[in-house]
């Protein structure tokens, strides 16, 4: 009973414990660094959850591997209460850990309204089969063909459509995933944190050149982005 109580004591400690553990490593951008966070936290919750039953298992597959027949436990109220307090509080942590990341809009963005105060860069991602046409709207309409160029620490939007079936806008070292409807515009939001090129897919099954459908994203500081920008105005 004593080891029973350790072990829940020892659970509901790691729990308090991942309350307040975030990671410290860099991260590429606000919607992958709060999605690896939530994932963390849950990790702090799943590993001793498992080594704890996995222990129960072993010991019980031990003390009772010579048994004739299985025997009936005896009931014991204070030990079921304890795990089912022990549950519930598992439970809260996980469901407001996970509410927390899930109502953050640059997670779960909703709606198509873009906030100007917040001076964002604004990009249209139209999926064909079997390619991409990257748009920025609030730039003069240019394309930039499969490749989509964003600052450094400034909120991006990207509108993510489709012109015939069904595609998915990908590009997981970002946290970035949306689909990509017929006749509909979906949204997403970010602010990304570290420069470099990150690689993009469509991640439906949409025909026999589905595995073509590549794009990249470049993360560039403020000052490299505004002269790209401005060499691709004056181009197109």
């Amino acid at each position: 009973m004593r080891k029973t109580r350790f072990a829940l004591a020892s659970l509901l400690a790691t729990v308090v414990m991942a309350l307040v553990a975030t990671p410290v490593a860099a991260q590429a951008s606000t919607t992958v660094e709060l999605i690896n966070q939530l994932n963390g936290k849950l990790l702090y919750i799943a590993i001793p959850i498992t080594v704890m039953v996995e222990v129960i298992l072993l010991y019980t597959v031990l003390k009772f591997r010579n048994s004739e027949r299985a025997l009936p436990t005896k009931e014991n109220r204070r030990l079921e209460i304890t795990w089912t307090i022990a549950t519930a509080i598992i439970l809260l942590f996980v469901g407001v850990a996970s509410y927390g990341v899930l109502a953050n809009e640059d997670v779960t963005y909703q709606g198509n309204e873009i906030d100007a105060a917040e001076d964002p860069v604004v990009i249209t991602a139209e999926a064909y089969q079997w390619g991409w046409n990257m748009y920025y709207p609030e730039e003069g309409n240019f394309t930039s063909g499969t490749e989509i160029v964003i600052p450094k620490d400034r909120p991006v939007y990207i509108q993510v459509t489709s012109q015939d079936v069904i595609h998915g806008f990908a590009v997981p070292e970002l946290g970035l995933k949306q689909d990509a409807m017929p006749s509909q515009q979906n949204t997403i939001k970010t602010v990304a944190k570290e420069e470099g090129t990150y690689q993009g897919y469509c991640t439906e099954y949409c025909g026999v050149a589905h595995s073509q459908m590549y794009f990249t994203v470049e993360v560039v500081s403020e000052e490299e982005y505004q002269d790209w920008l401005d060499e691709q105005q004056s181009s197109q």
